[in-house]
């Protein structure tokens, strides 16, 4: 509602919002919208829950005197004015926190459970949804020893934050069923994010989340910060390249590379993720396991003012430094436009632009804003709808790149999901491609992907930038609420397959070394080709 508030102050002013008695149609679909906001939650508060426990919210004297008077009940609920002090400053802390979160007055703790005071009734924090609170890591990283007494943890007369069990899934384990008076320990995260899903062959927006609470902070970050993408920029690398004429197979030496910076400077030396070299690798290769020294050697070869051109056509970044680093994704984009630039790769190679509002009406019911701009002189008939043959309007979205390109790199991206980065997805029964980004230190998490019909982008990182948290990637850490979105936008939906543009092959090959196989043979992929192009290629060593 707040992006839609300072976009129509952009476009009409201030005056025009607050005393023009418009009407706005927007864009959000408000089931998606429901699953981003839990997604993003759960997945933010997953993350804060594997840096450790940071405490109690407060701590209550009064536990002596509030013990009797749950004593003295039989059913476990309260009544009259006797606990309205406790029931106060629960109130207060609950204020500040999300639905289905609950400020909780511990009444006495074990080593296996914790009684609470919650919602004006007896509960308990059972051990095994509160094992994970352990204090944070020390200075040098390392993690104390796993909790095993949760008297180490909470103490009676704490003011802490719980959750239904069903809010938690990260904590339910080894067959573990919680009873109906358990509820999860749990605390604010820390660490923000956002989640964006749109359709790719328009722009609408059918979902956004800016953060994970707005009553915390109304800085939407989807749209508002910029942050460096990492390895989630890599794809625009590639496709610069098979719209060259490089194929999924061409081979791209993976082996040291030091680059000189200038006078004065310390020489670049990028590395994989893994510290190690594989030697000639293909291309599609480099893209699933995400291989920074593949990419920086292609980008070379390329030059960077031609990766400069594809980050500005597609909306990434309009001054992008002309520096080798930038081709890894050490240039600034927000999560919208990459997430936009990502659905003009599953459309083709046709050019969106992100759109919050459908139409805007004044107060007489005349249309003032249409996204849609194309005239339909057929769409309105004077004489009314009587069975006329339905209007065709022209494809006006401008072709950024050749439909066999992006079909390409569609299934390359396809390859990062089955086989690579963000395999964690791939027991979803769905057709869906993307990719991972992780900058450095693990201070970003990025996964952007795509079904045929949706596109979605997953950002994950703290505000003032720093670790995410030992081995915290953007396979960890945005790849689950991708896949948590995801699967509840696609309930009970049919499967499609990505559409196949005319005059591409394709051909079966072996997936790590692009040389043609049988279809049956263990390794065997389905591999796209244009026009002219068969299985193998030059080596790219520069």
């Amino acid at each position: 509602a707040e992006e839609v508030r300072r976009a129509v102050v952009n476009k009409f002013g201030e005056d025009m919002l607050y005393t023009g008695g418009l009407s706005v149609r927007t864009t959000l679909d408000s089931d998606l919208q429901r699953a981003a906001r839990m997604a993003l939650e759960r997945g933010l508060e997953a993350l804060d829950r594997r840096q450790g426990w940071r405490g109690p919210l407060a701590s209550y004297n009064g536990v002596p005197d509030i013990l009797a008077k749950i004593e003295a009940q039989d059913d476990g609920r309260f009544f009259g004015d006797d606990l309205d002090e406790i029931d106060a400053q629960l109130a207060a802390h609950q204020e500040k926190m999300l639905d289905n979160h609950f400020a909780a007055l511990v009444t006495s703790v074990a080593k296996s459970k914790a009684d609470i005071y919650v919602e004006g009734r007896k509960a308990t924090i059972p051990f095994k949804l509160a094992f994970w609170a352990y204090p944070p890591r020390d200075k040098d990283g390392i993690r104390p020893q796993p909790l095993t007494d949760l008297r180490d943890a909470l103490s009676v007369g704490d003011i802490v934050m719980v959750q239904p069990p069903t809010a938690t899934p990260d904590l339910i384990r080894d067959g573990f069923q919680p009873a109906p008076e358990d509820f999860a320990l749990s605390q604010r995260p820390l660490v923000e994010g956002a989640i964006v899903a749109l359709d790719p062959h328009t722009g609408r927006l059918l979902a956004m989340t800016g953060g994970y609470n707005y009553r915390d902070s109304e800085f939407n970050r989807a749209v508002q910060a910029m942050r460096q993408p990492g390895s989630a920029f890599k794809p625009f690398v590639y496709l610069a390249a098979l719209d060259q004429g490089y194929n999924p197979t061409t081979r791209i030496l993976d082996a040291p590379l030091v680059v000189d910076q200038g006078l004065g400077k310390p020489k670049w030396k990028p590395a994989n993720y893994t510290r190690r070299f594989y030697g000639p690798s293909i291309m599609r290769v480099g893209i699933e396991k995400s291989r920074n020294l593949m990419t920086a050697r292609l980008a070379m070869n390329l030059g960077m003012e031609e990766i400069q051109d594809y980050a500005k056509k597609f909306g990434l970044n309009d001054n992008l430094p002309p520096l080798l680093s930038m081709s890894l994704g050490a240039g600034e984009t927000t999560l919208i436009r990459l997430t936009a630039a990502y659905g003009m790769l599953v459309n083709g190679g046709k050019k969106i632009t992100p759109s919050l509002i459908d139409r805007i009406q004044d107060r007489r019911g005349v249309t003032i804003y249409r996204h849609d701009d194309r005239e339909c002189g057929a769409c309105i008939d004077p004489n009314g709808w009587s069975d006329q043959p339905v209007p065709e309007l022209a494809d006006t979205r401008e072709q950024l790149t050749s439909p066999a390109s992006a079909f390409q790199m569609v299934s390359m991206l396809e390859g990062v999901v089955k086989r690579g980065t963000g395999r964690k997805i791939s027991n979803l029964d769905l057709v869906v491609a993307g990719k991972t980004g992780t900058t450095n230190d693990n201070t970003n998490g990025w996964f952007v992907g795509f079904t045929p019909d949706l596109a979605i982008g997953v950002f994950v990182g703290y505000d003032t930038p720093r670790p995410l948290g030992k081995r915290e990637t953007g396979s960890t850490v945005a790849v689950p609420i991708f896949g948590d979105f995801l699967a509840a936008a696609y309930a009970g939906q049919p499967v499609i397959p990505f559409r196949r543009p005319a005059g591409v092959s394709i051909i079966p090959v072996h997936s790590e070394t692009g040389e043609r196989v049988l279809p049956n043979h263990e390794k065997a992929i389905f591999e796209v080709f244009k026009p002219g192009q068969r299985p193998g290629g030059v080596l790219i060593d520069v």
